[in-house]
């Protein structure tokens, strides 16, 4: 599938940040059919269980995928979760690359929903969540916070299209 914008990366967010030194620095991009995707690896320090990857850090990615989803037609829109449910359907391995995908599914003038995905390289469906959104702007989400600030890095990859099979099964 097509890109059609590189999205931007943070300082220190946890999933996209590239200051931070046990982050993902997962880069997210804006799909032709109106999703959000990622291409991603988490490492041997985000494990639960040997070869297996947190939940807590699986619902991380999903959650981050949800604002993300938001960010495709309103890129400096910020907002917080309401809920966010999470289904693990395999085990979530580290060192290998992954997809993320994240789409808009609801939306109000106060409020989003989004569906989340984490893929493997083969399309199998690894987890998936629904996120709900409140919409806010950032100084009532934190005290002296920019946007701008943080979200400060926009690296181009010449990358312009993600191929990822989804897997039926």
């Amino acid at each position: 599938m097509k890109i059609v914008k590189r999205q931007l990366n943070s300082k220190m967010c946890f999933i996209c940040g590239l200051d931070n030194p046990v982050g993902l620095k997962a880069p997210f991009y804006t799909m032709e059919d109106g999703s959000v995707m990622t291409q991603f690896q988490y490492k041997a320090e985000h494990q639960s269980f040997p070869l297996r990857v947190h939940g807590g850090l699986i619902t991380t990615m999903l959650d981050e995928l949800a604002m993300r989803a938001y960010w495709v037609e309103n890129e400096t829109g910020l907002g917080v979760t309401l809920s966010l449910e999470t289904k693990f359907r395999k085990p979530v391995p580290y060192d290998t690359q992954l997809f993320g995908r994240g789409i808009i599914t609801k939306q109000t003038s106060r409020m989003f929903i989004a569906e989340t995905q984490i893929f493997d390289n083969t399309g199998l469906l690894l987890a998936n969540g629904t996120a709900n959104y409140i919409k806010l702007p950032a100084e009532k989400i934190a005290e002296d916070a920019s946007f701008h600030e943080e979200m400060c890095y926009l690296i181009e990859d010449n990358i312009t299209e993600l191929e990822l099979d989804i897997n039926k099964n």
